[in-house]
């Protein structure tokens, strides 16, 4: 694709987004909204649409093994509340839980393309991706190329993110725009749109590895993107806030945002998923009544 394709896509978009009208915007959403989304069948939502993540760099093959063995005795001792949507590991430990994950319904997600950074060569990018699909991931993380983003290189970003959706094929691909380096909502929108016409299954705030990650004001513009993109090319795109998630309340704010940015058709754990080590255990407590500590 020419450069200057990319200027003309982002010309069918508003991005003249000022950040303290919609931090304001944020504000008022979550006042008029929040409170109504604190319930017991939202919590069970949210926890069905976790995306329950090891990322350490102390990981190795047996605290993998028991991660996994984790879920898979959470269908036998909670079967009335479902299952977190997704195993979300480092592409090495895809074939541990592809051989011993039960429950075909939870999707295994890698990170993958020199991840958090993204900082190698595309050639690595998309071995590592092509072994991490080989082992078994059914779903793959990747990091946008900030700096080429910052640097006004959108032809150089795209094309990464085209050739990694190449590799998936039909497996989904999910693209990290690590908000906090964009610093602004302007910035934000931009990715966003440029990500999702070069291929992207879903946007993801952050890595999780820097901060700030998730923000209900990234949220907020991200999801303004999907719907824009989605009424213009009627192609339905997912959204994963990621990062920093470390209340309960917290989910609850992202789930009143898409709600009330995206509508009931996000409403699912396909199109709405939660990226967080942490966060299930206090779902569970708060739908079961009491402190629980499962996962």
């Amino acid at each position: 694709m020419e450069e200057n394709k990319y200027f003309e896509i982002l010309k069918q978009y508003d991005l003249e987004l000022d950040d303290e009208k919609v931090k304001r915007q944020v504000e008022t959403l979550l006042k008029n909204h929040l409170a109504e989304n604190n319930t017991k069948e939202v919590k069970q939502f949210l926890l069905n649409s976790v995306e329950l993540t090891t990322l350490k760099t102390t990981d190795n093959e047996d605290s993998v093994l028991k991660f996994v063995e984790k879920v898979n005795k959470f269908d036998d001792i909670y079967p009335e509340l479902g299952h977190v949507a997704t195993v979300c590991v480092y592409p090495c430990f895809a074939k541990i839980c592809h051989d011993t994950l039960e429950n075909e319904e939870v999707e295994i997600a890698c990170v993958s393309g020199s991840f958090p950074s993204a900082q190698t060569f595309i050639e690595v990018k998309i071995a590592e991706t092509a072994l991490a699909l080989k082992d078994g991931a059914t779903e793959i993380d990747m990091v946008i190329t900030v700096g080429k983003f910052l640097a006004g290189d959108y032809e150089g970003m795209c094309d990464e993110i085209e050739e990694m959706k190449a590799v998936c094929g039909d497996k989904k691909l999910k693209t990290i725009l690590e908000t906090g380096c964009l610093k602004t909502a302007q910035n934000i929108k931009t990715a966003s749109i440029l990500a999702m016409y070069a291929g992207a299954d879903y946007i993801k705030t952050s890595t999780g590895k820097l901060e700030p990650a998730a923000t209900p004001e990234a949220a907020f513009v991200m999801c303004q993107a999907i719907k824009e993109y989605y009424d213009k090319t009627g192609i339905q795109i997912g959204f994963k806030p990621a990062g920093g998630m470390k209340t309960v309340e917290d989910a609850l704010t992202y789930y009143t945002i898409v709600k009330e940015v995206l509508g009931e058709k996000w409403l699912t754990n396909q199109w709405l998923r939660l990226g967080t080590s942490s966060l299930a255990n206090k779902l569970l407590s708060e739908i079961e009544g009491k402190e629980v500590k499962f996962f």
